[in-house]
């Protein structure tokens, strides 16, 4: 009986712990894509050196593996990119560069009231800052049995089927057999350059599994993912895996959990449409100069 009161207690003050008004946690996250699809299309294109395939590389590994922070309070949370010195921000990358860095899924701050159900996030892209005001995507999480230990931490998986963004560039998957046969009947003439986009196509729908733990009671997770009953701690598209490696809760320094205000506002779906036609417009500018995408130095 006194050990079972002692639970009691313990659970008690636990749950209170998140339960007090200036609750807030924050959580570290690793992100990483594969990017074995876009090295592929690096092959036997005859313009592109070994230098420049390291230089590719090196610059994808940049974009495609980032930390991220996640400030959150019982309502809402801000998640970010770590800040970190980059010494080649200031090059000119030519048009791959610029292009991935603007459709990786990235952004300056990323603010979701789950209570409000609605986000904001803050964009640059082709040099114009956009604001992205729309409702919180709503997945139909299936809870799954399997529990698995992240950080100390007791996680259930969850899975889901999502719209893929036309707008995320870590969405693109290699076409099937029938695309590909098509644009080699197209591209026959060996002088003509490999276009980076030509294998690539982006799916409708991409399955989601996630891990969370009901030890931490927040309806948050990284990037757009939420609704869940425990912060997620993992997220997996088959292509990128977002991985919490930190979790410290009621820090004595708290964040400023506030939504972006600069930009020009704009929904999710007027931005998808914003970058789509500004992509075709540089893969027919690149093809008209030759059929291939530019890397720069």
């Amino acid at each position: 009986m006194k050990k079972i009161f002692f639970t009691l207690i313990i659970f008690t003050a636990y749950f209170n712990s998140f339960a007090q008004k200036d609750f807030q946690g924050m959580a570290v996250y690793e992100s990483k894509t594969s990017t074995a699809d876009f090295k592929k299309r690096f092959e036997g294109n005859k313009d592109i050196t070994p230098e420049m395939q390291k230089m590719i590389e090196e610059r994808m590994k940049k974009v495609f593996e980032k930390t991220f922070i996640l400030n959150f309070d019982k309502s809402a949370s801000i998640y970010k990119e770590e800040e970190k010195l980059d010494p080649t921000a200031g090059q000119n990358g030519g048009g791959m560069r610029m292009m991935m860095n603007s459709m990786s899924g990235g952004g300056g701050t990323f603010y979701k009231n789950v209570k409000e159900k609605a986000y904001t996030v803050d964009k640059e892209f082709m040099g114009k800052e956009f604001l992205v005001k729309d409702s919180l995507p709503k997945l139909n999480w299936k809870l799954e049995q399997e529990t698995r230990v992240i950080g100390g931490y007791t996680c259930y998986k969850a899975t889901a089927v999502k719209e893929a963004s036309k707008s995320d560039f870590r969405n693109f998957r290699p076409k099937n057999d029938d695309d590909k046969k098509a644009n080699t009947a197209k591209s026959d003439d060996k002088d003509k350059k490999t276009n980076f986009l030509e294998g690539l196509d982006i799916p409708k729908e991409i399955t989601i599994t996630a891990w969370y733990t009901p030890e931490i009671p927040v309806n948050q997770g990284p990037e757009s993912y939420w609704g869940l009953p425990g912060l997620i701690l993992e997220v997996n598209d088959g292509k990128t895996t977002v991985l919490c490696s930190k979790v410290v809760m009621n820090s004595k320094e708290k964040a400023d959990i506030k939504a972006p205000t600069n930009g020009k506002v704009i929904s999710q779906k007027e931005y998808d449409e914003t970058v789509i036609k500004k992509m075709k417009e540089m893969q027919e500018m690149n093809q008209g100069q030759g059929g291939g995408m530019r890397f720069g130095r």
